[in-house]
């Protein structure tokens, strides 16, 4: 819907990014948002404090890679998929 330029774009299923790396790109970030189904969740990296532990859990899946679709934006970065949060990020 809105009209976005891909820079660089990568298949999940051949380029995996193991969680270590996954983790490092979430603190690299302002801003995550973790979608998962109908719900998402926003967390400001700025002020709230999460273990990698936790960051782990939110961010891969079952085969403990980063979960897809992934987007980073700036200094926003968007795990998951749910068409309310694609909405109010991108219009």
């Amino acid at each position: 819907k809105a009209d976005a330029r891909i820079r660089e774009q990568a298949d999940a299923r051949t380029e995996t990014v193991d969680a270590r790396h996954a983790v490092t790109l979430a603190r690299q970030a302002s801003h995550l948002y973790v979608a998962r189904g109908r719900k998402f969740r926003h967390i400001n990296m700025n002020t709230e404090r999460l273990s990698n532990a936790d960051l782990t859990g939110l961010i891969t899946g079952r085969s403990g890679t980063l979960r897809a679709p992934t987007l980073k934006r700036g200094k926003t970065l968007v795990v998951g998929y749910s068409d309310e949060l694609y909405d109010e990020l991108f219009g």
